[in-house]
């Protein structure tokens, strides 16, 4: 799309495309590709034709204000970041569970400390007779990538923790609103969705899971993270199979 902004702007200031082209030592077609095909020029070149135009860069190309609005509100979605998730404190967890009304998702391997720690079983049965939707993928315990996992971190016990966790909540599974699917997918993140908040729990080669960073993202109309994360909890939702004892 032709950028007529940039026409009128360059004709305003009594230039030829082939004369802006000569006062920024470009060629001119590059300046007509600018025109029309609307093409984005470098940073650099931007500051330097606005100031020869005598116009701001949002005027001349509207779509970077667009794109600073977009960042600034993914910035926003950061509400905080742990080095660990140990740190995290456990007031924040029961927290954010306490006040969710409508979604619960869970993505993890084996999550222990949900149902070992934070009493997760009871949360899920409270929330589900609220009428709130809960989806849970945890890793399959014959899974390749769960293993593989187990070797990485040298926690031979992986596996059997997946399992582990499938039985404390599988009383769960039938439950309203409940459901319970394993997953052989790699593990980059652990996602926790709570509403519109969400804790996002890293995972590095070699390194615990308690061990890892974790940021704590909250919702903002624009932001980008929150719906970054919670696209790749759809796409593990979608190869994941119905949970089986």
């Amino acid at each position: 799309m032709a950028n007529e902004r940039l026409r009128g702007a360059i004709a305003a200031a009594n230039l030829t495309k082939h004369g802006l082209a000569e006062a920024l030592s470009v060629n001119t077609k590059t300046v007509e590709r600018w025109v029309i095909e609307g093409r984005l020029p470098r940073p650099g070149v931007r500051i330097q034709m606005s100031r020869l135009l005598g116009q701001d860069e949002t005027y001349l190309w509207p779509e970077l204000l667009a794109g600073s609005r977009a960042l600034a509100a993914s910035q926003s979605e950061l509400v905080q970041i742990w080095p660990t998730r140990s740190e995290v404190p456990h007031d924040l967890w029961h927290s954010l569970m306490q006040q969710t009304s409508g979604h619960i998702e869970i993505l993890v391997y084996a999550g222990g400390f949900l149902v070992e720690a934070l009493d997760f079983v009871n949360v899920v049965r409270a929330k589900a007779a609220g009428g709130a939707e809960i989806r849970i993928l945890l890793g399959d315990s014959n899974s390749e990538n769960v293993r593989a996992r187990a070797r990485e971190e040298g926690l031979p016990s992986l596996p059997g923790r997946c399992h582990s966790t499938l039985e404390y909540l599988w009383e769960t599974r039938d439950l309203p609103g409940v459901t319970i699917r394993t997953h052989q997918t790699p593990l980059y993140n652990s996602i926790f969705r709570f509403d519109d908040s969400m804790l996002i729990n890293t995972h590095s080669y070699g390194m615990y899971a308690a061990k890892s960073p974790v940021q704590h993202l909250q919702r903002v109309p624009g932001g980008k993270l929150f719906s970054y994360y919670q696209q790749s909890f759809e796409e593990v939702w979608a190869v994941a199979k119905p949970a089986v004892l």
